[in-house]
């Protein structure tokens, strides 16, 4: 099998380039890999690879005003036509920027709101894709795809809009082509699927239902439920240290319990700073019991700057920053590491409980069987969004199976983080049977097969 992997963004390289999957699938045939990685950094990911993979940069797609205006109008289409409550948050944030960006904004969410139909979106996108197929960036996929032959077109995100080139170059030559649904939120909480792809990966028979529902002209033999590759190195018993060596490298006692909380972005989360210095006042006050210690790991984007006052006040906090490689550019360009993916099965596997505001860490966490508590309470008053971030985040349409299973417990006060704290800690086996069902609905194949199932459904495509 020839495959070209479409790699776009820091999470393509994060879930397919490190770890298992890219040395599988250069096993099953020769591979070439389009990606966003920076000439410097590629020995990092091809180590051990022997010259199997071909490494091709992806080149930067220059949208003209009319493709940016239909890209952006197909995505506040999609969001006013599936009109999740998360869609409906976007759609109606005020425009930022200069005066011809605010334009943009204003016109394309007004075609938008018009061409809020499926059949209407279908007649735009094929406007877009036949627009699209006549850029410079076509013609190049197009001709280096005619030189490489390759199979099947697999691209590890459906989101950004630098794919669509390659995707239309494929369809041109009768390529196959195939994405992965990269999150268990994106269906749900963001704007369109960047390009027309044949087939579709996703992680459970759950998204499946999802992404059928949202996009009504996808073919229900057009998806494959394959698991996710995000979660493998969390069963791989080669990156995964005891106990005393986990805590040897952050610094922390062995024999005390460790919380950490995973902190979100700035844009989305901006108490978190403040949530943290409410946590290590509680635990400083004696009112968490057993003394245990805090590690704080921002999410990647994050430069950690935000944090500086909490860690001068609380010099016991642990404080580490993902090991991710952040280039100019927007949040795709951020790249991470072999050490972190390998930091990050630890921190899962060894904290005793995490604390966060309705993140995707909840289901890490619970893979590891790690209970898990979502701050549900704000500090400011009134609330920086508004309303009440109880009714701000947890309603969102793919975290309510999180509330509706039980496999978290929800503090809607100092009070209650300290009650819920205490109680995982007297007894990790609360909750167990929903962090159980969530991972059985959101994650469909069990860990350590997803990247197998992933290259025999490629295997299947590019046979078609």
């Amino acid at each position: 099998m020839r495959t070209a992997l479409l790699i776009p963004d820091g999470v393509g390289v994060r879930n397919f380039l490190i770890g298992r999957f890219l040395r599988e699938l250069a096993e099953a045939g020769p591979a070439h890999a389009f990606h966003i990685v920076p000439e410097r950094l590629l020995p990092l990911f091809a180590e051990g690879l022997d010259g199997r993979v071909t490494w091709h940069p992806l080149i930067r797609y220059r949208q003209s005003r009319l493709l940016l205006a239909m890209q952006y109008s197909l995505g506040y289409a999609q969001m006013y036509w599936a009109d999740t409550l998360a869609m409906q948050r976007i759609r109606s944030r005020r425009p930022r920027g200069s005066w011809q960006k605010k334009l943009l904004t204003y016109t394309t969410r007004a075609a938008g709101r018009l061409l809020a139909t499926p059949a209407r979106m279908r007649a735009m996108d094929r406007l877009h894709c036949r627009a699209a197929a006549a850029t410079p960036e076509a013609r190049h996929y197009r001709e280096t795809f005619a030189r490489l032959r390759p199979q099947v077109v697999f691209s590890s995100n459906q989101r950004p809009s630098v794919v669509l080139p390659a995707v239309l170059a494929a369809r041109d030559l009768n390529i196959p082509t195939a994405t992965f649904i990269f999150s268990w939120d994106n269906l749900s909480s963001k704007g369109r699927i960047a390009a027309p792809f044949d087939y579709y990966l996703v992680w459970s028979e759950h998204m499946r239902k999802e992404l059928l529902g949202f996009y009504p002209d996808v073919r229900p033999e057009r998806v494959r439920v394959v698991g996710t590759p995000q979660f493998e190195p969390y069963c791989d018993s080669r990156l995964l240290w005891s106990r005393e060596e986990f805590c040897a490298h952050v610094g922390a006692d062995p024999a005390r319990p460790l919380i950490c909380y995973s902190g979100g972005d700035a844009g989305t989360c901006p108490e978190d700073p403040e949530h943290v210095r409410a946590l290590m006042e509680l635990v400083r006050d004696g009112r968490i019991e057993g003394r245990p210690q805090v590690i704080v790991r921002p999410v990647p984007v994050d430069d950690g700057r935000r944090y500086q006052a909490v860690c001068h006040d609380f010099p016991e906090l642990i404080f580490r920053k993902p090991e991710w490689i952040r280039e100019p550019g927007d949040w795709t360009r951020v790249i991470p590491t072999p050490a972190d993916v390998e930091f990050l099965a630890n921190l899962t596997a060894h904290c005793d409980l995490n604390i966060n505001l309705g993140s995707t860490m909840t289901l890490d966490f619970g893979l590891h069987d790690r209970p898990v508590v979502n701050i549900a309470f704000d500090i400011a008053d009134p609330p920086v969004f508004g309303q009440p971030v109880w009714d701000y985040y947890y309603r969102f349409e793919h975290y309510r199976p999180v509330i509706e299973l039980g496999a978290a417990r929800f503090a809607r006060s100092r009070e209650e983080l300290a009650e819920h704290v205490n109680a995982y800690l007297r007894d990790p086996s609360l909750d167990r049977e929903g962090r159980c069902r969530l991972a059985e609905l959101q994650v469909g194949a069990p860990l350590g097969q997803s990247c197998a199932r992933i290259i025999a459904a490629l295997r299947e495509i590019a046979g078609a």
